[in-house]
């Protein structure tokens, strides 16, 4: 692939500030993300109580592992959601097709919040879990990318790593909204032993009725001028379109698979692993993820806004030597501690390595594609990745654990980092590449 310079594109003109009503179509595009990933997260999050609700095997860990299999059932159905939702993103418009994803996610939240338990209907308890789980698998598949798509259509074009930045903190933000109402609920509302029988169901609750606010804000946004553009004109099928742009489409598997895995270890598993494996209470460890957490949120439009002076390449090659070098060191270091500080200051450097790719990936990937499948052609090798390393991580995790050998999966995150350290360090800059006209040029 050639080499990418500013002087390709010389009829490019750079916008300098976003206007009012681009900033209001922001920040109703980020706010529905931060409420999909809250309620998608919920279920790592609130696993560790509800897992004995839904499945009648007295040992912890067989039940957070049949948990955490249909947790990654969620992830098995983002193709398909990214393949349905896309394609209506591509076709109807990036505002329609949020609006059908958030839609779902109510949904999905609300059958979880009010499902009986196995000991009130047996099997059926499960089955409509994973059923809702399926629900949420493809709306979270279709929301991610074409969030994505939408805002690195609307932001200034000199500043999509910094307004992009944003897309990881609003994921980051659900997450702790989840992490936020735990800890309000440990430390103030209710006992452990009432979390268990019924409280794990008010996150879901309310989970549903941020996904109907969330469904108003959408209605009052912008459609991108890019989508607009490339509507008027006709082309071939978008299967089509697609196939002919297959090198791309590797490509950005090439360079999602690392930081998927780093993404889901650092931040939904660590929770876990501080409890199951460090030795920390549920409560220490939910406070020492939300403050991690916390702090990992302004990284991400810091980071963005360097790939915008530097580049996209080498945010994301910071990343991939970090995560490759230093996942082992300080995943050992972390089973060697008691003390909540060192945990604390490990799990923080762990995200503090991911920054480099959560932050500025989904946008390197939106400058790969022409508007006409952009949606699509984004959020579909996103999804599968992720179906396939993102949504196993935590499982292959505990499996390591329980066959005694915990330590390979500190290698298992190293390895896959080290793959896309290799397609960082071989693929194009794409910083100058232009994504509000109908084509992405090559």
């Amino acid at each position: 692939m050639t080499k990418i310079s500013a002087a390709s594109f010389p009829d490019a003109e750079p916008q300098v500030r976003a206007s009012p009503v681009r900033l209001r179509s922001i920040i109703g595009g980020l706010m529905g993300n931060v409420i999909e990933w809250y309620d998608f997260l919920a279920y790592s999050i609130f696993s560790i109580y509800f897992a004995k609700a839904f499945f009648p095997a007295d040992n912890p860990t067989v039940q957070l592992m049949n948990a955490a299999a249909i947790a990654a059932v969620g992830y098995i159905a983002r193709p398909l959601g990214s393949w349905l939702i896309g394609l209506y993103a591509d076709k109807r418009g990036r505002k329609a097709a949020l609006m059908w994803s958030v839609m779902g996610m109510c949904v999905g939240s609300l059958m979880i919040a009010l499902t009986p338990g196995y000991a009130t209907i047996g099997a059926l308890a499960p089955i409509i879990l994973i059923l809702a789980r399926l629900l949420q698998g493809l709306c979270m598949g279709g929301e991610y990318g074409t969030s994505a798509t939408y805002l690195s259509e609307i932001a200034p074009e000199n500043r999509r790593g910094f307004y992009l930045g944003f897309l990881q903190v609003s994921v980051v933000a659900g997450q702790l909204l989840a992490l936020g109402l735990l800890l309000v609920m440990q430390h103030l509302l209710l006992t452990s032993e009432q979390i268990d029988r019924w409280g794990w169901r008010i996150p879901f609750v309310i989970g549903g009725l941020l996904a109907l606010f969330a469904l108003y804000m959408r209605r009052n946004v912008m459609e991108s001028e890019a989508f607009a553009e490339s509507a008027k004109k006709t082309g071939p099928p978008i299967s089509r379109e697609m196939l002919a742009h297959w090198r791309q489409l590797l490509l950005a598997v090439g360079i999602t698979v690392g930081g998927t895995v780093g993404f889901y270890t650092y931040t939904v598993y660590m929770q876990k692993y501080l409890v199951n494996s460090v030795g920390l209470s549920k409560e220490t460890s939910t406070f020492i993820s939300s403050l991690a957490l916390l702090l990992y949120m302004p990284l991400q439009p810091l980071f963005g806004l360097a790939s915008d002076v530097f580049g996209r390449r080498p945010v994301l090659i910071c990343f991939g030597v970090c995560c490759t070098l230093f996942s082992v060191p300080l995943f050992t270091a972390l089973s060697h501690t008691k003390d909540p500080l060192v945990a604390f200051l490990l799990s923080f450097a762990g995200l503090a390595m991911l920054s480099g790719f959560t932050s500025v990936h989904m946008l390197a990937k939106t400058e790969l594609f022409p508007a006409r499948i952009r949606a699509l052609a984004v959020g579909l090798p996103y999804a599968l990745t992720t179906a396939i390393l993102g949504g196993t991580t935590e499982f292959v995790a505990l499996r390591f654990k329980a066959s005694g050998h915990e330590q390979y999966f500190y290698w298992y995150v190293s390895a896959w980092a080290a793959v896309s350290l290799i397609v960082y360090i071989r693929m194009p800059e794409t910083r100058f590449r232009t994504v509000t006209r109908t084509e992405a040029r090559a």
